[in-house]
């Protein structure tokens, strides 16, 4: 398939841009008005097109860099590519689609996820901590759990947004998925109380470790 020049792609994205949409995006720090139901159908039309999806990206545009990371190629990207594409993901839905819809599937994902723990920026630390809760549920052979939550123990309390988060979800799933640990990962919960207090609509589960970790080993218990 011939890509469609990037200029069109971009008066698309323009024409779906809703100023109602982008308003309650920006509420959360993102800077986006397009649907993303729409958007996603603009992908699927697309398909996979790895170097219209370069073009997107380049253009800093929040629409146009989400849809690059639905009909990129992830293993076309070389390490040292997604690192300098994380740290230019700006906004946090650019953030948090980068490193699910295509880190997660690179084949540098475990490199960079070393790298980006130690990162002194909280943005990449973050992406680290991301990867690390993936391989945590998913592939947890040869991770030091207890040294992950020695570090959370000692770091997430102060941890700045979206780091914190981050970090509070590794503790979670080390508490859902290790019944060794959950003990001690609940017990980090309680300890430091962070978002405690959020906002939880009915029906949603909390962001709240210990209350987190007791909602889905109910629901592990009842399947």
């Amino acid at each position: 398939m011939t890509p469609p020049p990037v200029g069109e792609v971009l008066a698309e994205l323009a024409d779906l841009d809703d100023p109602r949409i982008r308003a309650v995006n920006e509420k959360h720090g993102d800077d986006h008005g397009v649907n993303l139901g729409k958007l996603r159908a603009v992908a699927k039309r697309l398909k996979t097109q790895p170097d219209l999806a370069r073009e997107l990206w380049a253009t800093g545009e929040s629409s146009a860099m989400l849809l690059a990371t639905l009909i990129c190629r992830p293993r076309a990207f070389e390490r040292d590519e997604l690192d300098a594409m994380l740290r230019s993901a700006r906004t946090p839905k650019v953030h948090d689609w980068l490193v699910n819809y295509v880190v997660k599937k690179s084949p540098h994902a475990e490199e960079l996820r070393g790298v980006w723990l130690a990162d002194p920026n909280p943005d990449v630390a973050s992406a680290g901590w991301a990867l690390t809760s993936a391989r945590v549920t998913k592939n947890p052979d040869g991770l030091d759990l207890p040294a992950l939550l020695d570090i959370i123990e000692r770091d997430m309390k102060d941890a700045p947004d979206p780091l914190q988060w981050a970090m509070n979800e590794c503790l979670a799933q080390i508490g859902i998925a290790h019944p060794d640990l959950r003990d001690r990962a609940i017990g980090i919960g309680e300890r430091l109380r962070v978002l405690e207090d959020y906002p939880t609509s009915p029906g949603c589960t909390s962001p709240y470790a210990p209350a987190w970790i007791a909602e889905m080993v109910r629901r592990q218990q009842d399947s």
